[in-house]
């Protein structure tokens, strides 16, 4: 039985040099194939940018066809330890399926990302505010958008929640619309303060001189006349110029004696006494007789 035990030995050493050459193949093919899969995505990259396709679809077409060559990485790796492409096929696609029943929502989030690249409602660059959160588009990727807020946070946003909520883009173009709305008191003189208000404007370099500057009357207010001081400047002189315009034309007002009213209300107070009602601050006759009367002097008993 010596021959036989040789015989099963010899089989299994054949078995696993076997399988031993098939995996270090595998593993080899797979390494050497990372770097062949960024190298592929980076001159995808570069070739795009060449072709002057603009940067968000540079960057979320490189990430979907990094991941595209994984995948055909992965299956070029088992078909060498000699899986069978029909049953990989099969796994990957009944994985697949499992997968986008348990990651649904991630699903979602890639389709809403193939949605921002193609319709481009924004870029990266932009100043963006999406559901309550303004920033600085600094990333689109498959599944969410990266912004940098006003305070040098970051704000990460899923995909499809950007796409089912509105998306207001503030640097559409190059320029943007300063509006500060001030109320002057009805006593004071309109083109007094239209005057101050747009001597400012147009004395300050970074308002454009078209569109041009002006001062409306928006509306009569309940204690104030409110005036809108417009003008335009570029995107990155905007919040300067909006707090300084607003500064400067506070401390004009203040120097030329244009009121800056605030809420006021008059509050009217009346006496209730037996039914009487005393108006213009004049007490009832009971009353003032009661309060003419002396006191009698209190004996302690």
């Amino acid at each position: 039985m010596e021959w036989l035990s040789e015989l099963q030995s010899l089989e299994l050493k054949s078995f696993l040099l076997t399988w031993g050459m098939k995996v270090f193949w595998a593993l080899v093919i797979f390494v050497i194939g990372m770097r062949l899969v960024k190298w592929v995505a980076g001159l995808a990259e570069k070739g795009l940018t060449r072709a002057q396709v603009e940067p968000t679809a540079v960057m979320f077409l490189r990430k979907v066809a990094y991941v595209a060559l994984l995948v055909m990485l992965a299956l070029t790796s088992l078909s060498i330890l000699g899986v069978p492409m029909t049953s990989a096929f099969a796994l990957l696609g009944a994985a697949g399926l499992a997968v986008g029943l348990a990651l649904k929502d991630s699903l979602s989030n890639i389709a809403s990302g193939v949605m921002l690249v193609t319709l481009k409602p924004f870029k990266v660059g932009d100043v963006v505010t999406i559901n309550g959160e303004t920033g600085k588009v600094e990333d689109i990727s498959i599944f969410q958008t990266r912004l940098r807020g006003p305070d040098n946070n970051t704000i990460v946003l899923p995909n499809s929640l950007i796409t089912t909520d509105s998306i207001i883009n503030l640097t559409p173009d190059v320029m943007r619309r300063v509006e500060i709305v001030i109320g002057i008191g009805y006593g004071d003189d309109i083109d007094q303060a239209r005057g101050i208000a747009m001597d400012l404007m147009t004395g300050d370099e970074r308002v454009l001189a078209e569109p041009a500057p002006d001062v409306l009357v928006y509306g009569l207010g309940d204690n104030s006349v409110n005036l809108g001081i417009r003008c335009h400047v570029g995107n990155a002189d905007y919040f300067v110029t909006k707090c300084e315009l607003t500064e400067w034309i506070k401390k004009g007002f203040d120097q030329a004696g244009v009121s800056i009213p605030f809420p006021q209300r008059d509050v009217h107070m009346y006496h209730h006494v037996d039914g009487e009602v005393a108006e213009d601050g004049a007490l009832p006759a009971p009353v003032r007789a009661s309060l003419a009367a002396p006191k009698a002097p209190d004996t302690g008993n």
